[in-house]
């Protein structure tokens, strides 16, 4: 079985269109919510939108079995003002995701987001997280390293105690975190590379601390193959080592990977830098790799080839990754 870890919601408009209303008037006309239907749920799912196939369509092309399906981050504006807008839009994401488990449920898995307002106590975020879990069937949650989403303040680093309480509520109900970004304010730092910076620093910020000293049981899955850490590994490698201390790349096996890289030799040097055994197979598709390269003629996010391709790797290597990993750190029975 192929299960991607990291897939996003493909949504009916108006989604999108409740949360145009939110940051319009600020609350001011109240909560409200998105009236959609099953079959209103079921034409975006195989609706092309981001592709030239719908989501349904995609999934079955590129031979994923199970995807466990989050809200599309740069969506989520956790820096946005008031933060209730923030809870609001979170929950009737999360709403979305429930009912298309319910029509799917041999296809999707829930993957909440967390409802993080920029600034606020980090146990804001605990009612939600706790309906997702305990209510919605969900199996874990996207954890934004930054949700001032790279505006003028900075949020404290994964190993400062402001954390803390997440991970104990982590370990609590026993689900992972899958770090991932949001949006990003700046014009000179796009989305797409503001996601890479940030599981670059949410991984130095969790392994140069003691984060797993504290709560031994936490999982966490860092996206995109990790930010720019594995491919950059000497330069972190060597302030620990004049520190005294154990490199970083010794620390590793603490976290989990995913697989979102969109070329071979990428996909090969992680594997090689943090083994089969802490990877999960993860595509994002349909996404931002769901394009064909020009020069190959194939569609850059079918990453199961890839992953074939990689003759070194044993069947029970790619059995890992593909489908073992992720049962065991996403409890998936």
């Amino acid at each position: 079985m192929i299960i991607d870890c990291h897939g996003h919601v493909s949504a009916p408009a108006e989604l999108w269109a409740y949360k145009a209303k939110l940051v319009s008037h600020r609350g001011a006309h109240g909560r409200g919510k998105v009236n959609v239907t099953d079959e209103q749920i079921l034409a975006a799912l195989n609706k092309p939108e981001i592709c030239a196939h719908g989501h349904l369509e995609y999934l079955d092309k590129v031979k994923t079995d199970m995807q466990l399906i989050s809200p599309r981050p740069f969506q989520l504006m956790h820096s946005e003002k008031p933060g209730k807008l923030v809870h609001w839009f979170a929950e009737e994401c999360h709403n979305i995701i429930y009912r298309q488990c319910q029509m799917f449920p041999n296809k999707f898995i829930g993957i909440a987001s967390l409802p993080q307002v920029a600034g606020a106590p980090i146990e804001g975020v605990f009612p939600e997280l706790e309906r997702c879990i305990k209510q919605l069937g969900f199996k874990g949650c996207l954890l934004n390293p930054d949700p001032f989403e790279n505006g003028v303040e900075e949020a404290p680093p994964l190993g400062d105690r402001y954390w803390y309480p997440l991970y104990e509520k982590l370990c609590e109900l026993d689900v992972p975190a899958h770090i991932h970004g949001t949006s990003s304010r700046s014009e000179r730092v796009n989305y797409s590379l503001h996601l890479i910076n940030e599981e670059t620093a949410a991984v130095l910020g969790l392994l140069n601390s003691a984060v797993f000293d504290d709560f031994p049981d936490l999982k966490v899955v860092v996206s995109h193959g990790g930010g720019a850490i594995p491919y950059q590994l000497g330069r972190f490698d060597a302030p620990s080592l004049r520190r005294g201390g154990t490199r970083l790349r010794d620390k590793l096996q603490l976290l989990y990977f995913d697989t979102v890289l969109y070329t071979q030799d990428a996909l090969e040097l992680l594997v090689k830098t943090v083994g089969p055994e802490r990877l999960l197979f993860g595509a994002e598709c349909p996404g931002v790799g769901s394009i064909e390269d020009p020069e190959t003629g194939v569609l850059c996010d079918d990453l199961k080839p890839n992953v074939d391709r990689i003759e070194w790797l044993s069947e029970a290597d790619k059995k890992m990754i593909f489908e073992d990993n992720a049962r065991k750190v996403f409890n998936i029975t």
